[in-house]
């Protein structure tokens, strides 16, 4: 009792001593302060901001050969793709260009795609790849160019410089028949078409072949270009057995199939049947198009035709074996797209044939 007596005399004492203005002044601001108060209503509780927290992750690049590490690129967040870590592994290791990169999730498997994310791959938060050196690369244009453009200048050279090539009395002696005329043409319509088509149709993918694929295309092309060149242009070249009509029926049949691969590659270039979410190719009114409902590759099917008229027109053994080498590859190519358009597109490719009707 005598402690809380002593407390309100004390603070008798110090109101006492402090001016009366100054009291209610004071009086008045904690007045106005509590009415501010009062007014804005009950106190609220704030909500916690919630940090997005990015997810990184530590790639380990061990050598796909001796299992030696290499490097380790930390930091990668979980959008990263594949393309982005060759980026990072060539900032780490400058002597190999990201095109020379193969990255591979185990020993002996399969080479892991550009787009490919790393968080689809990833089974914690560190993954390790095994790099495999794909030696030097060059771009697909670039091998689509070179092999084609090779062929063109070849057949030209023997077509136009026959008298360096063959025997000069020869080559008076013996004039040329008009279907040698007509097969240069041809066989430049073809070259044209296809290095037109790789410039401004063609969607070439941004990825990169090993340069032993590009001298194994060229010297396949080139090599039977030039056997090719060799027969027709000789001056001792006979013409087909059948005369004029053999050659107009094939020069006809080979004019339609050019026109028909034209359209269909037109067709497949579409944004529509390109990228991941592609939908299955259909025809138009165009009536070259109407061949997607026999087979789901029309665009070999028309190259093999071409092929088989030129060997029809021109009637040599150089024409018909690169004829029957190339059905062969386009065969197989046909028949792996089948499959892939099978696996996503069932219902449309169920009752198609890959590159022949109703035969294969």
């Amino acid at each position: 009792m005598f402690k809380r007596h002593k407390s309100q005399e004390r603070k008798r004492e110090l109101f006492q001593g402090l001016p009366q203005s100054t009291l209610k002044n004071s009086m008045r601001n904690f007045h106005s302060l509590s009415q501010l108060v009062l007014s804005a209503g009950p106190l609220r509780t704030t909500r916690a901001v919630k940090l997005s927290k990015t997810t990184h992750f530590e790639i380990e690049i061990l050598d796909a050969h001796t299992r030696k590490q290499i490097c380790i690129l930390d930091k990668v967040t979980q959008t990263s793709t594949i393309h982005d870590v060759k980026q990072k592994f060539h900032k780490a290791c400058p002597k190999w260009h990201p095109s020379r990169v193969g990255l591979q999730l185990e020993y002996g498997g399969h080479f892991l795609k550009d787009y490919i994310t790393i968080q689809s791959v990833a089974a914690s938060s560190i993954v390790t790849l095994y790099f495999t050196d794909l030696g030097r690369q060059v771009s697909w244009t670039t091998v689509f160019l070179t092999e084609y453009t090779g062929p063109l200048l070849i057949y030209l050279l023997f077509y136009l410089r026959s008298s360096y090539i063959y025997d000069v009395k020869e080559c008076s002696q013996h004039p040329r028949h008009p279907v040698v005329h007509l097969a240069c043409f041809c066989h430049c319509i073809h070259y044209i078409r296809h290095l037109l088509e790789t410039l401004f149709v063609h969607k070439v993918s941004t990825g990169h072949s090993p340069t032993k694929n590009l001298i194994k295309g060229c010297a396949f092309y080139w090599g039977f270009t030039s056997w090719i060149a060799y027969y027709i242009n000789h001056p001792r070249y006979t013409p087909p057995s059948f005369g004029n009509r053999q050659i107009t029926v094939s020069a006809i049949s080979f004019l339609i199939c050019e026109a028909g691969n034209h359209f269909i590659n037109t067709v497949l270039a579409h944004p529509n049947h390109t990228g991941s979410n592609a939908c299955f190719p259909s025809p138009n009114y165009n009536p070259f198009t109407w061949l997607f409902f026999l087979v789901s590759c029309p665009n070999y099917t028309y190259e093999i035709g071409s092929w088989i008229s030129f060997t029809v027109m021109t009637q040599t053994l150089p024409v018909g074996i690169f004829t029957i080498l190339m059905s062969i590859q386009m065969s197989l190519w046909a028949r792996k797209k089948h499959k892939i358009y099978q696996k996503k597109f069932n219902s449309y490719v169920n009752r198609k044939s890959a590159i022949i009707p109703f035969i294969l």
